[in-house]
């Protein structure tokens, strides 16, 4: 069985950073991909950052480009998102998710990934 368990996340004043965990277990392909979205209820996805084992390619949502950072722990099976100058249009809720397809299938083909965690709630405010 597949979980992801997602840590972080909080209220932080504009211009903070903040850092997401998620661990991963139970999946047992090679060849992944790993990021993650933001998504309140009744609104479209928003990808925030995804990283594909196959290739080593990782993708930045266009609004957080040169402010978050995805990065990857093997032996502990974790990704992190490292967000820096957040800004009051970043509250959301966050998903780390995983998925059997190449970054660009769930960014510019929007296909749904294959498991997601709990999401957790950024909230940007002073």
């Amino acid at each position: 069985q597949v979980q992801l368990v997602q840590s972080g996340g909080g209220l932080v004043q504009p211009g903070g950073s903040l850092r997401l965990s998620c661990v991963a277990s139970g999946f047992t392909q090679p060849v992944y991909a790993i990021g993650w979205f933001r998504q309140v209820s009744g609104k479209e996805r928003e990808e925030v950052s995804c990283y594909y084992t196959g290739d080593g390619n990782t993708l930045y949502g266009d609004s957080v480009k040169g402010r978050f950072t995805i990065s990857r722990d093997n032996a502990k099976s974790a990704v992190y998102l490292q967000m820096n100058s957040l800004t009051t249009e970043d509250p959301d809720v966050y998903y780390c998710a995983e998925g059997l397809l190449s970054c660009g299938s769930y960014y510019y083909s929007r296909y749904e990934y294959e498991y997601r965690g709990q999401g957790t709630q950024v909230t940007v405010s002073s």
